[in-house]
């Protein structure tokens, strides 16, 4: 009776929240949203099988050992939202004072642009670069991403254009624009800075931070720090439970590489 009711609840409230999201996207095929579609049916469908013909052990041990799989991705995202920047750690205090910041480069990972409009998750990145940067003089920022599908101009493009807006020297924008993912972001990023010993500050929106800061140690820098930007409140948990998903599948990535090294 439990778990019928556990997966009628989670049913419809996925059902809804898919409603949600399509109504803040103005579309209804967004690539992640049809995750909350398909468990709100599968919600739905199998409370009514439940219902017939009771819950299989197989099934809450599937359920069981996926949830510990997420809880562990989920902690380690929600570690990476809540670190503290580099540039208001205590134990840098003095070298902030002296210098004026902790680093000499911040890089901002690029977002869909729609045309040559800024989306709201690229906005708030912006901000929160453009913040960061006022309050460190001394820092210059590389804005990264490259030209994609239904894009008119790259989106580095459009975030030097927004920066500049922001009243931001165009002397300190960097703009890398060919990449086309987050790696390529940090890879090619890391072509135009010198010196990868010193700390980086990584740019994202909240959620995208502990996986923009692990690409960024595989491109070669020493020690990135995430500088995490809000996101849009209803669409968080999408893109929370989407970044459950990819930080596992970097975690697989990593261990196949290293299987096959071993071989």
């Amino acid at each position: 009776m439990l778990w019928q009711i556990i997966f009628l609840v989670t049913g419809i409230l996925s059902l809804i929240y898919y409603s949600a999201v399509c109504i803040a996207l103005k579309k209804w095929d967004s690539t992640f949203s049809r995750f909350w579609l398909a468990t709100g049916i599968v919600g739905i469908a199998g409370s009514a099988l439940i219902r017939l013909y009771g819950m299989p052990c197989i099934v809450e041990a599937m359920i069981g050992i996926s949830v510990c799989f997420l809880l562990i991705a989920e902690i380690k995202i929600i570690k990476g939202m809540h670190r503290t920047p580099l540039g208001k750690r205590k134990e840098h205090f003095e070298e902030d004072t002296k210098t004026g910041s902790a680093t000499r480069w911040i890089i901002v990972l690029g977002a869909q642009v729609r045309g040559r409009k800024i989306t709201d998750s690229l906005k708030r990145r912006l901000d929160c670069a453009s913040e960061y940067l006022k309050e460190h003089p001394d820092v210059h920022v590389i804005v990264s991403g490259g030209q994609g599908k239904d894009e008119e101009v790259t989106e580095a493009y459009a975030m030097a254009r927004y920066l500049e807006c922001e009243g931001l020297d165009r002397r300190r924008i960097v703009q890398e624009d060919v990449s086309v993912n987050t790696l390529e972001n940090l890879k090619f990023s890391r072509n135009l800075i010198a010196d990868v010993d010193t700390p980086v500050g990584i740019v994202s929106n909240n959620f995208h931070v502990y996986r923009g800061c692990v690409y960024a140690k595989r491109a070669g820098f020493k020690e990135p720090f995430p500088i995490p930007a809000s996101c849009h409140p209803l669409l968080f948990p999408n893109y929370f439970v989407r970044e459950c998903f990819a930080v596992w599948k970097l975690w697989l990535k990593k261990i196949l590489t290293k299987q096959n090294a071993v071989l």
